[in-house]
């Protein structure tokens, strides 16, 4: 499951650096930091991402209860080091079924959260209305982090999005009514600073929300003859 690098903003392919520019472009964004190839989770590749990191990346530690983590994914080359991080997990839903978290840390302008938040990107901008209150909080890295609900994203999700160690922070939870985990401040943890307890994260199978196919709908029954 290697396949290649595309853009993070809209998951095309994308020309890498030559003779006629020093950067990987996409056809329709002009410059950006590819999105490597998601593989399969397991805590060699968690640790790979890990250590090329510019950015968090964020996990809930410890887990919520029967809680897995379902995949990792990150934008950037060699030579720039990971600048955006999506990290998935899956596990019990708070109003039963099965739930869906995914933490996006970015640099402002990579697009990658706003992919997966399903809008029109590279930043939440005047989808997140700051007037207010804030709609959740975080424990992130020990400080306490407001998120704020992302509005205009598809019916099948619930999205935050905040600032957290001077980058944007992104919560994507599926379906909606899983939001409701983001009401007991999670405890997130920057993987970089965890050290050996990254071997310690369950691994489950690898979710398709990284990959961008959404999830299968229920199969139907055969209509009336």
């Amino acid at each position: 499951m290697r396949g290649e690098p595309s853009c993070p903003k809209c998951g095309g392919r994308v020309r890498a650096p030559g003779l006629f520019a020093d950067s990987w472009q996409c056809p329709a964004h002009g410059p950006v930091h590819p999105m490597q190839p998601v593989v399969p989770p397991s805590v060699e590749a968690l640790s790979v991402v890990v250590h090329r990191a510019q950015v968090p990346v964020w996990m809930p530690w410890p887990l919520p209860v029967g809680w897995l983590f379902t995949g990792v994914a990150h934008a950037g080359d060699d030579r720039s080091g990971g600048r955006a991080t999506a990290l998935a997990c899956t596990g019990p839903g708070p109003l039963g079924g099965m739930g869906e978290l995914l933490l996006v840390a970015e640099e402002l302008g990579v697009g990658l959260g706003a992919r997966y938040a399903g809008i029109e990107g590279p930043d939440p901008g005047p989808r997140m209305r700051v007037e207010g209150p804030p709609v959740a909080k975080v424990l992130a890295a020990g400080r306490p982090t407001p998120l704020w609900q992302v509005h205009g994203v598809p019916e099948d999700r619930a999205v935050f999005a905040g600032e957290a160690r001077g980058l944007w922070l992104w919560a994507i939870v599926w379906p909606q009514q899983s939001a409701l985990l983001m009401y007991d401040e999670l405890v997130l943890t920057d993987l970089r600073d965890a050290g050996a307890e990254v071997d310690l994260v369950p691994c489950g199978a690898l979710t398709p929300r990284l990959l961008g196919i959404p999830e299968a709908p229920p199969r139907q029954g055969p209509g009336p003859r």
